[in-house]
């Protein structure tokens, strides 16, 4: 099978296509989580746990900016994607060029703000005290990077978009290598601490965005871009009708993410610590359904624009099917082994007990969420992206944050069962998701009937 063949998801057996695509996406995921999980492993080992705390408050907010900014991109991929099956390439070149001048102006406006009001942003993550300067430090040296962060995951949605899920997997990969090597010179060798874990972290970044460049000026692209489609155009508003309500919902859900962080480290620095690396094992056990969601993005994407719908729902009950299979398994490492799991990050008793405590209350979440986010993907390639947002404020907001803390204000409060507002959350976000289907697939049905009747 040739690389056209390989991308194009139209044709031949759903699973044959889903599976190899969807795997160099996972292994970038595993490598881009490997980034954070590195850093807090040698800081835990060789730095101080106000160091630790630094870098698992830090990462929060570098996770908002760049889940954020991957969901905005996602406009990228679904409309690259279309464009692909309804053999419309053409557009491409004003797409990326529209988007390329969007993203510049993104990542400018981030510089200011990590840069400019790194403390703040320390102080309003309730960083405990004797964690604030080396948090401020961390944020700070990041946003100094934010432009190579930036270009990265646009970079990667090019890809996905283009039915190549593997070439990102190959300059992600020379960046984790370059990302540890760094950690350990800079953290266990110069003793940087959280500063140190900060600047690999984005001398990775920028190994990534150059190597990127290089593949994608080596392929043979099925479009063109010049000078001219470098500006705003009609381009850009599409791409932003798609990836707007998504960056959205990542945003504000990434903002109760650090106010779930902010809740926790009330509790002391224990419990920041233990949160923290309890994080690094969640963001692993997350990456499955999240490679699924945006596989799905790009499959569904294009099986639509080739009026292939039934094919498309297929694909979505597959990665279900798949997903489900794969967080049975992770759910029963979690459970049986999260201590083992939160000791390889550090050797402080306390700090491996309160990240077990709460892995224990999330890890039905590892099953639940491949349901959901399969769907998700489903209407990304749908374009439904602002019911997507919906969705995704309504389980958040009202659900996983006020229950977590009504469970971070009780006394002696239980990591535990703050971690359990989490699947709690999701499988009400499953039931919303069922109905809006069968809404969305009845309205199919009856537009269908009525082109048909005319």
């Amino acid at each position: 099978m040739n690389a056209k063949e390989k991308s194009d998801f139209t044709n031949g057996s759903i699973l044959k296509k889903l599976i190899p695509f969807m795997m160099p996406i996972l292994g970038a995921l595993v490598l881009q989580a490997a980034y954070g999980a590195v850093d807090l492993l040698v800081v835990g080992r060789f730095g101080t746990t106000a160091g630790l705390s630094a870098v698992s408050t830090g990462s929060q907010i570098l996770n908002l900016v760049t889940f954020v900014i991957t969901q905005l991109a996602m406009g990228i991929t679904v409309l690259i994607a279309r464009y692909i099956g309804e053999k419309t390439t053409s557009q491409i070149g004003k797409l990326l060029g529209g988007a390329a001048v969007v993203f510049t102006i993104i990542a400018a406006a981030l510089f200011v703000v990590m840069v400019v009001f790194a403390r703040s942003l320390s102080v309003l993550m309730q960083a405990p005290t004797e964690a604030v300067e080396l948090t401020s430090v961390y944020v700070r040296i990041c946003g100094a990077g934010i432009f190579f962060i930036v270009a990265y995951n646009v970079l990667s949605a090019i890809f996905r978009g283009l039915g190549d899920s593997r070439s990102p997997l190959i300059f992600v990969a020379v960046a984790c290598v370059v990302n540890v090597i760094g950690d350990l010179i800079l953290v266990a060798g110069f003793h940087l601490d959280a500063a140190g874990a900060a600047i690999a972290t984005v001398l990775a970044q920028a190994v990534s965005v150059v190597m990127a460049i290089f593949l994608l000026k080596k392929r043979d692209l099925p479009f063109t871009i010049g000078k001219k489609d470098f500006r705003l155009n009609d381009q850009c508003r599409r791409f932003l009708i798609v990836g707007l309500p998504l960056a959205m919902q990542e945003f504000l859900t990434q903002m109760s993410f650090l106010a779930l962080c902010a809740f926790i480290n009330k509790l002391g620095l224990e419990a920041s610590s233990g949160y923290g690396v309890a994080c690094k094992i969640v963001n692993f056990a997350m990456l499955v359904p999240s490679a699924l969601m945006q596989s799905m993005a790009s499959f569904v994407s294009q099986n639509v624009g080739a009026g292939k719908e039934d094919r498309a729902k297929k694909a979505m009950f597959t990665g279900m099917g798949v997903g489900v299979v794969v967080g049975i398994i992770v759910f029963t490492c979690v459970w049986l082994f999260g201590d083992v799991l939160t000791s390889a990050f550090t050797t402080d008793q306390a700090v491996i007990q309160k990240g077990y405590d709460y892995l224990k209350g999330f890890a039905p979440e590892t099953i639940v969420t491949a349901v959901l986010f399969s769907m998700v993907g489903y209407f990304n390639g749908h374009e439904k992206t602002l019911w997507v947002m919906t969705q995704g404020l309504i389980q958040t907001l009202l659900v996983r944050l006020p229950l977590a803390y009504i469970m971070s204000i009780q006394p002696d409060a239980s990591l535990t069962n703050i971690g359990l507002a989490a699947p709690i959350a999701t499988c009400f976000g499953i039931v919303l998701n069922v109905i809006f289907f069968f809404y969305m697939t009845r309205n199919m049905a009856e537009r269908k009937r009525v082109k048909n009747m005319q």
